[in-house]
């Protein structure tokens, strides 16, 4: 069979993954069947290669397969972004190695798109790993999460592609610096990757995440020009093509530019603007301690038919999704419709809290995208915010100049009534005052949410 046809099989196999994990329903069957079609893609590769009888080869997928395996018991699911970010920068530095391997095996007088291949993935695969593991420790809190900007002007950015480009060039026809060029391409690579990663802002690394794993796609397709290997170059486009898509719906989801993104232009905001912006935070104390002692919590609770939880990334950092849980199973005994709304950035990753929440055996079919879920606040009699900031803040339609403005939002307020458990009344990621705990229908139970959310359950 032609390899052209082979690795066009296995390329239908990965796009039908994609396409099955689309649906809750049908995720988990996309996974087994894209992992099927991984493993045999390998063994193919090996076979074609003539792999086979190489000890040291089999000793290291053994390895390398036992670490996937633990890794996947060991790493929970608030960490799986992290996971990702580590995963995305290991798929980087293989297409890296491969290139470097691939191109010490160049004859002399090898095509010229074989070395200017060999080094863009190299470039492209070394950036995606040191910016792979700077997400990645930041979203573990080993370093801040705030923008760190290294380069105010962009200029040693600039720079740094600069060179690159003038070294990817000059590899298509000066072969005889072969350590140096390799050596130059990676420092120059993994300086701008750490670089780009540092400017961007917590808030903002969903985004950051799906194009970094766009970035290691590209990479190992562009590995595959370089190897002369048709199926790497196809699985390699169809992971890059995926990630850049889902980068454009990250970025319109949160109303912000790519570029924004990347140069940390979305976390603090100094515009005049944005000084218009009602600040909430010096009487919000004294409106809640009001609303709590002329409201009855309990028959709120027990008055509404029609209820919607909207989690957020607070859920997750207090490992409150059983809680969650908990309190739909009790609400559902008592006649209540209840609906999850989830907002696209929710989480540190595309998809964080429907992982989390089916994680607790929540049914999927209660999870509601935000464009669905949005009509529906205005006839819903109690909305409780869980963990949520951001994006449930009525500021983003108000407060021009301001990080947040423009971004869709979950329009909680529009509810009869509206519970909030957040930890406390500080901003988001945004550093945007939120305006949605000082309205009249708003009721606010600060503290974490793994202790708070029982309390509803106890009114319920």
């Amino acid at each position: 069979m032609s390899v052209i046809i082979i690795a066009a099989i296995f390329i239908v196999g990965f796009i039908l993954q994609i396409r099955l994990m689309q649906s809750p329903k049908t995720a988990l069957l996309g996974n087994r069947i894209g992992a099927a079609f991984m493993g045999a893609a390998i063994i193919y590769t090996i076979i074609a290669y003539g792999g086979m009888g190489n000890a040291s080869l089999w000793l290291w997928l053994v390895i390398g397969g036992f670490a996937g395996v633990s890794l996947g018991h060991v790493v929970k699911m608030i960490q799986m972004p992290q996971m990702v970010g580590m995963l995305n920068g290991f798929g980087g530095v293989a297409s890296a190695l491969v290139a470097i391997a691939g191109s010490s095996l160049f004859v002399s007088g090898a095509s010229w798109y074989l070395w200017l291949t060999a080094s863009l993935a190299l470039s492209v695969g070394v950036l995606t790993f040191t910016g792979s593991m700077v997400a990645a420790m930041k979203l573990q809190g080993i370093i801040s999460g705030k923008p760190v900007n290294l380069d105010e002007s962009g200029k040693l950015q600039q720079i740094l592609l600069l060179i690159a480009a003038v070294l990817v060039l000059l590899s298509t026809f000066i072969t005889g610096i072969y350590t140096v060029w390799v050596i130059l391409l990676i420092i120059i690579a993994a300086v701008y990757g750490v670089i780009m990663a540092l400017r961007v802002g917590g808030a903002d690394m969903p985004v950051v995440i799906s194009l970094l794993n766009s970035f290691s796609g590209v990479a190992a397709s562009i590995t595959g020009f370089a190897v002369e290997d048709p199926l790497l170059v196809g699985v390699g486009a169809v992971v890059g093509v995926s990630g850049l898509i889902l980068t454009r719906i990250m970025c319109r989801a949160m109303n912000r530019s790519l570029s924004a993104v990347l140069t940390g232009m979305t976390t603090v905001s100094n515009s005049k603007k944005a000084e218009n912006l009602t600040h909430v935070s010096n009487s919000l104390e004294e409106v809640h301690e009001k609303k709590t002692r002329g409201t009855d919590i309990g028959k709120i609770i027990n008055l509404s038919k029609k209820v919607i939880i909207v989690p957020g990334y607070g859920m997750a950092v207090a490992q409150a999704q059983g809680k969650v849980k908990d309190l739909i199973d009790c609400m559902e005994k008592a006649g209540k419709q209840v609906k999850i709304g989830i907002h696209p950035v929710a989480g540190r990753m595309p998809g964080h809290m429907n992982v989390l929440l089916a994680e607790v055996g929540i049914d999927y079919d209660k999870l509601y995208d935000m464009d669905t879920i949005n009509p529906e606040f205005e006839n819903t009699d109690l909305t409780i915010v869980i963990g949520a900031c951001d994006v449930v803040n009525p500021s983003a339609n108000t407060a021009e100049g301001t990080p947040i403005y423009g971004m869709p939002i979950l329009e909680v307020e529009k509810s009869k009534n509206v519970i909030v458990c957040n930890l406390d009344e500080k901003p988001g990621y945004s550093g945007v005052e939120n305006t949605l705990y000082s309205m009249e229908n708003v009721i606010t139970i600060w503290g974490n949410a793994s202790e708070t959310v029982p309390t509803i359950t106890e009114a319920c």
